[in-house]
């Protein structure tokens, strides 16, 4: 079986759809939790599929430092590893040894840097991370890229996607057929116009199973995401899944769908839960502040999550103030929670031809804020 997706309807530039896998079927759009080093930290994978999600990501530097690619093979491999049974999709690397190997080399071949876990020496090249992410085993594989630091000059963006784009030729001579997984490609071209149709240009010319817009989420602010996504999802195949690495907020994530993007990841809804952040309907809730030790109120009553359903807002309070690992279990349980009802409800309002109105609820509800204290 090989991994298709199927459109399913569309309301102005927002799409539902379905990817189907040999693992199972991924309702877009859809958010991927984050499991960086083989778990969505704080939460178990029954857990996570509670919260609805059908597939999470894995980290390709993370796991090849840790416990090492070749050792999760031996294992079973990535799904047997974290007993997740799902879908799994694993980036490709690149982002990671920008944002946290030290001491990188950058040449045509490859990347050469040191571990920042203890300093030790590797290399990683396009063929080298299709064959990391072929021993993890994901379901989907993302070609290896070159992510520039920002800011930088326009000069210095089109050398490194063009040099992202010889990488995404050898990736999918690397990837081969290998039938039920999949290979996306990843646009890059900064806020430029010009290199992001060129860099689609170059993805489709190769062909891939689904493509990402990269290079953003890396600090250039909403507008200026808002600003490439009103174009750059145009330029690649309607019949093929888009995927916006990095995201995010859940405004972003509403005005990503609404400019055609089907898929997301962002590690915010379990690192907000591990520093005692919630996100609601009404926006980001500091279960830090005292405002909160005397609330008998659950964090959210439409909610349906253990941590609303069982626990008040002085409890959780309590146990974030207490450093019990309980706070950050529950919150990242919520976070989870909340963001895959996001995306059910962005779902069904597409389907439903009423996605223009869903949004002006969603963010009437986000301004009206946190209910009072008591």
């Amino acid at each position: 079986m090989r991994i298709g997706f199927s459109r399913l309807a569309q309301d102005g530039k927002a799409r539902a759809g379905v990817i189907a896998t040999p693992r199972g079927e991924v309702m877009t759009p859809a958010f991927m939790p984050v499991g960086t080093a083989g778990t969505v930290k704080g939460m178990l994978p029954g857990s996570v599929a509670a919260t609805g999600a059908q597939i999470v990501l894995g980290n390709t530097y993370h796991l090849m430092l840790r416990p090492g690619a070749e050792r999760v093979a031996r294992l079973g491999g990535l799904h047997r590893f974290m007993n997740w049974q799902g879908p799994i999709l694993t980036d490709s690397g690149g982002f990671q040894v920008m944002s946290l190997a030290g001491l990188r080399k950058l040449t045509e071949a490859g990347v050469t840097f040191r571990s920042h876990i203890d300093g030790s020496k590797h290399v990683l090249t396009p063929e080298r991370s299709m064959e990391i992410q072929r021993l993890l085993g994901s379901d989907i594989v993302m070609c290896f890229d070159e992510c520039p630091a920002l800011p930088a000059s326009d000069a210095q963006v089109a050398e490194s996607m063009r040099l992202s784009m010889r990488w995404a030729a050898r990736s999918k001579e690397a990837f081969g057929d290998r039938p039920g997984h999949a290979l996306f490609g990843i646009m890059q071209g900064g806020v430029t116009p010009e290199l992001r149709e060129q860099s689609a240009e170059a993805l489709k010319e190769i062909g891939f199973d689904g493509y990402a817009v990269g290079g953003l989420a890396v600090g250039e602010g909403q507008e200026a995401m808002f600003g490439v996504l009103d174009y750059a999802p145009g330029f690649l195949p309607e019949d093929r899944p888009r995927y916006l690495m990095g995201v995010g907020k859940p405004d972003d994530i509403v005005g990503a769908v609404k400019r055609g993007i089907d898929m997301m990841d962002c590690v915010l809804p379990s690192r907000s839960g591990r520093t005692g952040q919630a996100w609601t309907r009404a926006g980001q809730v500091n279960l830090k502040n005292a405002r909160h030790a005397d609330d008998p109120r659950p964090l959210d009553e439409e909610c349906a999550c253990p941590a609303c359903r069982g626990y008040s807002r002085a409890y959780l309070h309590h146990v974030y103030r207490s450093g019990e690992m309980i706070a950050g279990m529950l919150l990242t349980w919520h976070n989870l929670h909340y963001y895959q009802e996001l995306m059910a409800g962005m779902r069904a309002a597409i389907m439903a031809g009423r996605f223009g109105a869903w949004e002006a609820e969603f963010h009437a509800a986000r301004a009206q804020g946190d209910i009072p204290p008591l």
